[in-house]
């Protein structure tokens, strides 16, 4: 007990104690990413909604919409809870590129388009919360590993797409 309260006033206050088992800070830079990557998501989701002309298009834009909001809430939540500051609101340069390049596209484009985004970036981003999960501090691990299979299942759907 005495051993992790010292860890904790260490972690706190930027001490460096002997002997004290250093405790790591969570990961910001993957936490800021994350919500990056959940705000394009969610602005591309609505994007699909509203653009596409197939159904299973448009479900799985309110898939993201829905999975990629609770994923943004959670990232934020454990930014909270570890006091790391982060920008709510930041999207990824590739997300908004692509939503400015799916808003001049209809019909079947725009359905192609869509989902070789939603494979590549998906692809990309499960690459990210593997590694976090197997190699990043412990919270930021752990809800890497949480949101893995909703981005594995993501996937699959973007995949099943016409493209």
């Amino acid at each position: 007990m005495r051993q992790t309260l010292l860890a904790a006033a260490s972690l706190l206050f930027g001490l460096a104690l002997p002997g004290v088992p250093a405790i790591a800070a969570p990961d910001t830079a993957f936490l800021q990413d994350a919500v990056a990557g959940d705000n394009g998501e969610v602005a591309l989701g609505r994007l699909a909604q509203q653009r596409s002309h197939d159904p299973r298009v448009r479900r799985f834009g309110a898939l993201l919409v829905k999975d990629h909001g609770m994923a943004k809430q959670q990232v934020l939540a454990t930014a909270r809870r570890s006091h790391v500051r982060i920008d709510a609101a930041m999207m990824k340069p590739d997300a908004d590129q692509a939503r400015r390049a799916l808003m001049g596209a209809r019909g079947r484009e725009f359905d192609r388009m869509f989902a070789q985004h939603m494979v590549e970036d998906h692809r990309t981003d499960i690459a990210k919360f593997e590694q976090q999960a197997k190699g990043g501090d412990p919270v930021t691990a752990r809800l890497a590993q949480a949101t893995l299979p909703h981005l594995r299942h993501h996937l699959e759907v973007a995949e099943s797409l016409p493209h």
